[in-house]
């Protein structure tokens, strides 16, 4: 069995994302101290993002800055997706 099937055979969590999209996500943990948390959740909130997004648009603005922009697949809209019927 290969990484790939392992990690699609792996249970996912209540709530966490389909297979296709897991598939595409790299997940990290981050350790963070509780006051850059609280500090991040409020940017991210002011800027209608979820923490984990907040910090991948930090990450990929500072890449960037660096000259190693990624090129990576651009990132949804800010805000709730729209509701489809």
């Amino acid at each position: 069995m290969t990484s790939d099937q392992d990690d699609r055979a792996a249970p996912r969590p209540p709530g966490a994302a389909p297979d296709r999209a897991r598939a595409s996500r790299k997940q990290v943990l981050l350790r963070l101290d509780p006051a850059v948390h609280e500090a991040m959740a409020k940017w991210a909130s002011d800027d209608l993002r979820s923490v984990n997004a907040q910090i991948e648009v930090i990450l990929r603005r500072a890449l960037a800055d660096a000259g190693r922009d990624p090129k990576a697949a651009p990132m949804r809209p800010r805000g709730r997706p729209p509701k489809h019927s």
